[in-house]
């Protein structure tokens, strides 16, 4: 089944300890679609400007990434500029310009409509809340949302939680929307919101899974060397919802299959700049890691029993 995801497609020039890359390939909806169409069909929604390359546009299609809702607006496209520190879970964000996002406000196609399986990016809570009365009875819908939101527009974001099934943040903003230090107060707080699924990325710590059944935690794939972190939330929500929508729906077992998956693709978007390594993937390359993941984690996995 298809996934709906509305939020930024830009140029983000990034600094890392390994190197710099200057108006490469970015946005949310990017990454998350590069990932998720892995899984299942994916429509996207964003805003780009006229100086956004044609190789670019190419790159979506050639994935079979439904670029319709991809609209071309006079002006320059969303830009980023982000500067890592040595440890690369901090970073400082050097410039942020919208330009032609900042007024945007789609107007869904038909089909898009009635969207089964919906993504939520980033985005001001007001937009989500604008895309999501459009959907006439989706299945599932996530959400992301981000410290920005979170200081500046609670009161909008604390009405969209209600009506979204999962939310991903990372663990600065779990603390920052519930209050609460400790994750697991954190989790379990937000839950108490709306959502009936909460996502807390912890970036090479892992993911923590709230929902109603109880408590998932799952490491992050260890890698030697990380050479640029941008995305690599996008990416995980993308696979973990792609996997969610060619499951047909949520379970607990689809979730928690969902994260370990949305683990495996954020471990390749790390290892080059850009969407580059996410974009020339194969699904061995995915399925070879997938079960790499599983003889990591499970001490019970037949490789040990077998013995």
């Amino acid at each position: 089944m298809s996934i709906l995801a509305v939020g930024t497609i830009g140029y983000d020039t990034v600094e890392t300890r390994n190197g710099s890359v200057e108006a490469a390939l970015g946005g949310s909806v990017s990454y998350f679609a590069l990932a998720a169409r892995y899984f299942a069909p994916v429509s996207v929604v964003a805003a780009v400007g006229t100086d956004f390359r044609e190789g670019d546009r190419k790159l979506f299609a050639e994935r079979a990434i439904d670029v319709r809702g991809m609209v071309t607006r006079d002006g320059p496209t969303f830009r980023w500029h982000g500067r890592y520190h040595e440890d690369m879970n901090v970073r400082d964000t050097i410039s942020l310009a919208l330009n032609v996002f900042a007024d945007f406000s789609p107007d869904l196609l038909p089909d898009q409509r009635r969207s089964d399986f919906v993504f939520l990016a980033n985005i001001s809570p007001d937009l989500q809340q604008h895309v999501l009365g459009q959907v006439a009875s989706p299945k599932v819908v996530a959400a992301d949302t981000m410290n920005h939101w979170i200081a500046n527009d609670r009161a909008a974001l604390l009405r969209l939680l209600p009506r979204i099934d999962i939310l991903t943040l990372n663990d600065e903003e779990a603390r920052m929307l519930s209050g609460e230090h400790n994750l697991v107060k954190a989790g379990r707080a937000i839950l108490k919101m709306g959502p009936d699924t909460v996502l807390v990325k912890r970036g090479e710590y892992g993911v923590l899974q709230f929902s109603r059944e109880g408590l998932f935690a799952t490491p992050a794939y260890p890698l030697e060397e990380v050479i640029d972190p941008t995305g690599a939330g996008d990416t995980f929500a993308g696979a973990f919802m792609g996997y969610i929508a060619r499951k047909g729906g949520v379970s607990e077992s689809a979730l928690r299959t969902g994260v370990v998956y949305g683990c495996v693709l954020g471990s390749f978007v790390v290892e080059e700049f850009s969407v580059n390594r996410l974009a020339m993937l194969t699904w061995d390359d995915i399925e070879r890691r997938y079960r790499g993941y599983l003889e990591l984690t499970d001490s019970h996995h037949s490789r040990w029993t077998s013995q």
